[in-house]
């Protein structure tokens, strides 16, 4: 079976891009990673992809109002690389429907909840993780599912939960699924999809 080839997108710190570069070159994973593509051009993941040697891609919004330029960018670029599967890390921008259609069960997602619980439209980051202590949740955890046309709303691959503890603010829940869960089942999600 030949190495999945990965193109990943992200706008933040790019963590869960760590953990994969570090499972692609530990041997845990079986994959190739053929770029990082970001919207921000000040994100720490394009800085990650420099050092490991990955081509790292940052793509101007020239008018916030004129996405389809965007999309259009996107797509080209995507249609270069030719991955298998396109990885959201931390990618904070709506996925155009016609991408979607381009590459069907193609792009996979991590949210930081065990959806459908806290998933939709301005459910990202650190408000979800207010929106599970606000709920008095004693669970919560993470999802990746594959990208559809709704928000957060595509098949679930994997979940895994952490325990809510008494003593968490929404910024150390964070911390803690990021480091205990988020990690740790990207890197799964990506190697069930690879021996499928």
């Amino acid at each position: 079976m030949k190495p999945l080839r990965l193109a990943v997108l992200a706008s933040g710190g790019g963590s869960n891009f760590q953990s994969i570069i570090d499972a692609v070159e530990g041997g845990e994973l079986d994959s190739t990673i053929e770029c990082l593509i970001s919207n921000k051009e000040d994100a720490y993941a394009l800085e990650r992809a420099r050092k490991h040697k990955i081509k790292d891609i940052y793509i101007a919004a020239k008018d916030p109002k004129d996405s389809r330029s965007y999309d259009e960018r996107l797509l080209s670029i995507l249609e270069e690389v030719d991955p298998d599967l396109i990885v959201l890390a931390g990618y904070l921008k709506i996925i155009s429907a016609e991408m979607i259609d381009r590459y069907p069960g193609q792009i996979i997602n991590i949210h930081p909840s065990l959806l459908p619980k806290y998933g939709g439209k301005g459910c990202y980051g650190i408000h979800v993780h207010k929106a599970v202590l606000e709920a008095g949740d004693k669970v919560s955890g993470a999802t990746v599912h594959y990208v559809d046309k709704g928000i957060d709303t595509g098949e679930i691959i994997l979940q895994k939960s952490v325990e809510v503890l008494e003593t968490d603010t929404a910024k150390t829940l964070q911390e803690r699924v990021l480091k205990e869960v988020e990690h740790k089942i990207y890197v799964e999600a990506i190697k069930k999809i690879a021996n499928t």
